[in-house]
């Protein structure tokens, strides 16, 4: 496995095609074809799902960052990798265009290292329910809860609105972490069966971001709490955290 962390913008002191410089600096093959994965993501953004999963299978990757919070993502050169304008993307070696979207990128990855079992392949029920968690935290929690918090404007470009909206997202949060205390309540280790599955490392993320609006997820959620806890320990998880300069709250 090796990673190589960069900043995607960092164009050797002046300002280059931004694809003609990714291509310059991609490690290189037969016939100068792209060899390993690149990962564009922000630190902390549902993006680090991906990121742990690259870690678990051993791939090898580039880590190409892009922040959010600063809004990189809605302008050049970020919008000629992904026009839609968010993380995370994965550059697939011999594919011309990023695959995009968290639900779509974790399951290809577990589909193409079947090996780690991250997709619960073989059974038809457990598949199913890895799509049901993922699309409803991406869809609804992710999406509609945390966007309505952190992005109101996508709901209502008036500032006047704002506030509301945010009120709004953070009801929908409250409600779906009860309603994720109590699938996890009902497991002993991992959200789907009893192997870790691409679920769960999106669950850490959404652990952090419950903190980080000022939920006090130890003494709300005792059953996420000790999923964090589980998820912390896997080496991988702590790889990926270090290459993104992240830690779990201290309360964990």
């Amino acid at each position: 496995m090796a990673a190589v962390a960069k900043q995607w913008f960092e164009l050797g002191g002046g300002f280059i095609d931004p694809w003609l410089e990714i291509e310059r600096k991609r490690p290189q093959g037969r016939e100068g074809m792209q060899t390993m994965y690149q990962l564009f993501y922000s630190p902390g953004a549902c993006s680090m799902a991906v990121h742990i999963i690259l870690e678990q299978v051993g791939a090898e990757f580039e880590l190409f960052a892009v922040s959010v919070a600063n809004r990189d993502t809605q302008g050049e050169p970020y919008l000629s990798i992904n026009p839609k304008g968010r993380v995370p993307a994965l550059r697939i070696p011999g594919e011309a265009r990023v695959l995009t979207e968290l639900p779509a990128i974790l399951r290809y990855l577990a589909s193409r290292y079947p090996e780690h079992a991250l997709g619960q392949a073989g059974d038809p029920l457990l598949e199913a329910r890895i799509t049901e968690w993922l699309a409803w935290l991406s869809g609804w929690v992710h999406s509609v809860g945390y966007g309505l918090i952190w992005r109101p404007e996508r709901f209502d470009p008036d500032p006047r609105h704002a506030a509301a909206l945010a009120a709004q997202g953070n009801r929908i949060v409250e409600a779906a972490s009860q309603d994720i205390e109590r699938a996890l309540a009902d497991t002993p280790t991992w959200s789907v069966g009893e192997r870790f599955s691409i679920v769960d490392p999106f669950l850490l993320v959404l652990y952090r971001w419950g903190s980080s609006i000022g939920f006090s997820m130890r003494d709300r959620y005792p059953a996420w709490t000790r999923h964090a806890q589980l998820t912390l320990q896997r080496p991988a998880v702590q790889r990926a955290m270090a290459r993104e300069g992240l830690s779990l709250p201290a309360e964990v």
